[in-house]
């Protein structure tokens, strides 16, 4: 009989590609999830609904940050950035510079997305604020979205791997290195990012496989209204800018003191209030319009934490990771693959890297060490397995985030823009360096 968590992963999967709405496809694939465990129908349910509060923090988030991303926009601030691109795009030498440009866009939104995680741990916040006024940039340059996608993922995903501060120190130290003592692996914290590298490195390749192969070709997207040439440039307000400014700097203080995205979108709304570039009378439309904004993401992250409480109440993890090592015998190098692709099904249907580690680590951690790994080498499969599917994953953040984005203006479709070609570009050679790792640390 097939595992239930197999079966509702590949039933969330098939229905997202159909382009069936992922909040239905999550809420489908639970209850198909449940009931295949052996649950009652009240219980698949109520388990749902007893997951639901767990995404609701991050729905208010991200609302909270809709609005603060449509009050910075009225500032003026990334039209600043927007038009001083286009502004050289236009000079004699466009067609020579363009390259150059479409470049240095590239590496600007990398940074800014490692720095997202580690330096100034916004998360995902920066997207909404930053690319929407970059699309007729994208659409001048002629580049393909499915690169931006790919190039944000690997800026959530990668840093937090190894890098053990912001969120890297969160996920590494706080989350990995805990449930790795609390299941008897004697390591230190310097050992996890070490053994984390190899794992890292298969990032990297595959963005530079996404930035020079998969999609170096142009492609021409149909814009909304104007093209770039016919835009017209709007005055920009030097004071509405200086103000967005101190709220970028209040919002970052707020949350590092806080911890909390909502308190930190809060303090920057409250200074674009109070500075004048959002008139009391507009708080109320300026508020619903970044609801509308981020509203999708945050009932897709609800549901996803609903389709979670399902699989933990199934009990069919376990179940999973039992049966395969059953079978495995003492094949080492068929056991760490088969966890590897276990952890990428689970993370996959979990939507989250952070919320695996617990799930995988307390079965993991004894299975490895049964199986003859060295301590980094667990280390590697348990960091790796939860890694897995973060990127590729229909309801996880990190492609989450740069739809939301990308598709400002309706042109970049979630799974088939975003998905599929993260998917491809990282779970697939995180599969490969994180099954080298496992075998060679």
């Amino acid at each position: 009989m097939i595992n239930p968590v197999l079966l509702a992963v590949c039933i969330m999967l098939i229905l997202s590609m159909m382009r069936i709405n992922v909040v239905i496809a999550l809420t489908l694939s639970a209850l198909v999830g449940g009931l295949t465990a052996g649950l009652s129908l009240n219980d698949t349910i109520a388990a749902f609904e007893s997951g639901l509060g767990g995404g609701a923090t991050i729905a208010l988030s991200y609302a909270m940050l809709g609005a603060f991303a449509v009050a910075i926009s009225k500032s003026g601030i990334t039209d600043l950035l927007s038009q001083s691109i286009i502004k050289r795009l236009r000079g004699e030498h466009a067609q020579q510079t363009s390259t150059a440009i479409k470049y240095v866009v590239f590496s600007v939104i990398l940074l800014m997305a490692v720095a997202s995680q580690n330096v100034i741990p916004v998360h995902i916040a920066f997207i909404p604020i930053l690319i929407p006024p970059l699309l007729s940039v994208f659409n001048k340059l002629r580049v393909d979205r499915r690169l931006a996608a790919c190039i944000l993922t690997f800026g959530l995903v990668t840093p937090y791997m190894v890098l053990p501060i912001g969120f890297g120190g969160i996920f590494l130290n706080n989350i990995l290195l805990k449930n790795l003592h609390d299941n008897g692996l004697d390591v230190v914290a310097s050992q996890v990012p070490t053994a984390m590298a190899l794992p890292a490195i298969g990032m990297v390749v595959g963005l530079l496989i996404a930035v020079f192969i998969s999609y170096r070709k142009p492609r021409i997207y149909q814009e909304e209204k104007k093209s770039v040439e016919e835009v017209a440039f709007k005055a920009l307000n030097k004071r509405h800018i200086v103000v967005a400014f101190i709220a970028i700097a209040a919002t970052l203080i707020t949350q590092l003191m806080t911890g909390s995205m909502i308190v930190g979108a809060l303090a920057g709304f409250c200074v674009f209030t109070i500075g004048g570039v959002i008139a009391w009378k507009e708080t109320h439309d300026v508020f619903t319009k970044g609801v509308h904004m981020m509203a999708m993401i945050g009932f897709i992250m609800i549901a996803a934490a609903g389709f979670a409480a399902v699989m933990k109440a199934t009990g069919s993890v376990e179940t999973l990771v039992a049966a395969l090592s059953s079978d495995v015998g003492n094949n080492k190098g068929l056991a760490a693959l088969l966890m590897l692709v276990v952890g990428l099904l689970v993370t996959m249907g979990i939507g989250s890297s952070f919320s695996t580690i617990p799930i995988i680590a307390t079965i993991y951690v004894p299975l490895a060490i049964s199986f003859g790994f060295s301590p980094m080498a667990t280390i590697a499969l348990v960091g790796t397995a939860a890694a897995l599917g973060d990127a590729g994953s229909p309801a996880s953040d990190s492609t989450l985030g740069p739809t939301s984005g990308l598709n400002a203006d309706g042109n970049h479709d979630h799974i088939r823009d975003t998905v599929i070609p993260t998917f491809l570009h990282y779970n697939l050679p995180l599969i490969v360096f994180g099954w080298i790792a496992a075998m060679t640390l």
